[in-house]
């Protein structure tokens, strides 16, 4: 005869319920929801990245569908593995505009911060205060293309202002976008000379570790480490800025840069990956290290990505469906006063 006793209800509870208390812990799950739980996290990759590897990815599985059609082995032109693909890719830009509706509140945070708690150099002062006058620009206008692209907006407007009878304000979705990108352009070729400032101001501190004196190797050994960190922080958002560079060329041109749209894929992927590498390092959780006796000289910001809001850099989500707009709105003949993207009724 058994003896063994009868399962208890919290028994079966803690088997079935609590089945989760043999699961294994991760490290490296941690660090991803960490990662993931940040707003650059869950753009660069939920969004960016899945993306731009459609973007690359799509254009394959199309050609291979128009080869098998020409060997006879299908009859279909159109695969619904390419269209699937094309409907999760224009979703996701399409979702990244949306997202960015809030985009002009951290801007207003990082620029009334700026000026209370100014970066150490001039330089690097009029750089970003006109970064930040650039994102003032860009989003109200992709905000205007958004909706107007979309019918939640009609095509002309009128703005009531005061002493003057109500102005009609036309809005062209194309020109909208170009304006959109070409302020965007300008924050990402100022980033450069952004770089190259960090660059000097963390050689300089490079430099003056190595003639302190009094330190313990410790200490020193766990500065080295910081200003590490720094410059693969400054090495990957280079990346990211040269990645989107281009993309910035591209769609501020009423024809586009690229004959073939799937360098708009490598790019973006390139750019993605390399914010991908900088946030995931930033999230990281690294063993303690003694800290200085003495407080060190404050160290210049080595990256605007880690300081700016996530929400000032587009990286273009959305943008490449705007090439088409602008090639039609170019080949149509429409008024000269309608050059400028948001025109008056009066001009």
């Amino acid at each position: 005869m058994s003896s063994s006793k009868p399962l208890s209800l919290s028994k079966v509870n803690d088997l079935v319920l609590g089945a989760f208390s043999k699961a294994p812990t991760s490290e490296t799950l941690d660090h991803a929801v960490r990662y993931l739980s940040t707003f650059g996290g869950s753009e660069y990759v939920a969004c960016h990245i899945i993306q731009y590897a459609l973007k690359i990815i799509i254009p394959f599985l199309e050609l291979r569908v128009r080869l098998q059609h020409r060997a006879g082995a299908r009859k279909e032109t159109t695969g619904a593995t390419s269209a699937a693909l094309n409907k999760l890719y224009g979703i996701i830009g399409d979702s990244r505009m949306l997202w960015r509706f809030w985009g002009l509140l951290p801007i207003y945070q990082w620029l009334t911060s700026l000026e209370r708690m100014p970066p150490p150099t001039r330089s690097l002062l009029t750089i970003e205060r006109v970064q930040g006058w650039s994102m003032l620009l860009y989003y109200p206008f992709e905000h205007l293309y958004y909706l107007r692209s979309n019918g939640l907006l009609p095509a002309t407007i009128s703005l009531s202002l005061p002493f003057i009878k109500s102005l009609p304000v036309r809005l062209d979705a194309a020109k909208l976008a170009l304006w959109s990108t070409r302020a965007w352009s300008v924050y990402v070729f100022l980033q450069f000379a952004h770089l190259r400032e960090d660059s000097r101001l963390l050689k300089l501190r490079e430099r003056a570790l190595t003639k302190v004196k009094g330190k313990s190797s410790n200490e020193v050994d766990a500065e080295k480490f910081e200003l590490s960190l720094r410059r693969d922080a400054l090495r990957n958002e280079f990346i990211a800025n040269l990645g989107n560079l281009p993309l910035t060329i591209h769609w501020s041109l009423k024809r586009g840069l690229f004959k073939n749209e799937i360098w708009v894929g490598i790019f973006g992927l390139i750019a993605g990956l390399a914010s991908f590498r900088t946030g995931w390092q930033a999230t990281a959780l690294f063993p303690p290290r003694p800290a200085p006796s003495s407080s060190p000289t404050p160290l210049p910001v080595a990256d605007a990505s880690l300081d700016v809001p996530a929400a000032i850099c587009p990286v273009g989500a959305g943008m490449d469906e705007r090439v088409g707009e602008v090639e039609e709105a170019t080949n149509s003949t429409e008024p000269e006063n309608a050059k400028d993207g948001l025109t008056s009724g009066h001009a």
